[in-house]
Order: structure tokens, then C-alpha cells, then sequence
């Protein structure tokens, strides 16, 4: 999924911040990573916000890295379950 076609749950804290092409495209990697690693298939399913909501937290925690970022959102998930 390429950066204009961000689901709505992603495209809504990106709107807010100021970040680079870069680390948009690597948020939206995250995100997508984090959906396929939760099982999360539908785009619509309301647990796409709060998993667009961790990864940008944990990126604004510092982590850069897109597959560390989706460790910990689906760790911090799987806990939260």
C-alpha cells in the first residue's frame, strides 16, 4: 500500500504532525505490517485505530525503525488482549 492510499485510521494523526516522505512511508509500512501480523483484514474493523494510533506513539517514542515499530504494536496488542 503506497503512501496516498493510507487508510483513513493512519491518515488522521499523519495530518497532524510534521514528518518527512520518509517517515510517513515507514509509519504506513508499520501499520500495514502490523495489520497483516494482527490478522486484521478489514480496513473498516475499529481495531485499525487503535493500531494506528500505538504505531504512531511508539514513533513518536523515538523508534524509527518500521519492523520495530510493528514488534512492539503487536506485542503491546497481544498484551492488551
Amino acid at each position: 500500500m503506497g503512501t496516498l492510499a493510507v487508510s483513513m485510521s493512519m491518515s488522521e494523526p499523519l495530518l497532524s504532525c510534521s514528518l518527512g516522505p520518509e517517515d510517513i512511508e515507514g509509519l504506513v509500512a508499520a501499520y500495514e505490517q502490523a495489520l497483516i501480523a494482527l490478522g486484521i483484514e478489514d480496513r473498516n474493523d475499529p481495531m485499525t485505530e487503535l493500531v494506528a494510533k500505538k504505531v504512531f506513539e511508539i514513533r513518536q517514542m523515538g523508534v524509527r525503525d518500521p519492523a520495530k515499530i510493528c514488534s512492539i504494536a503487536v506485542h503491546l496488542r497481544s498484551v492488551q488482549k
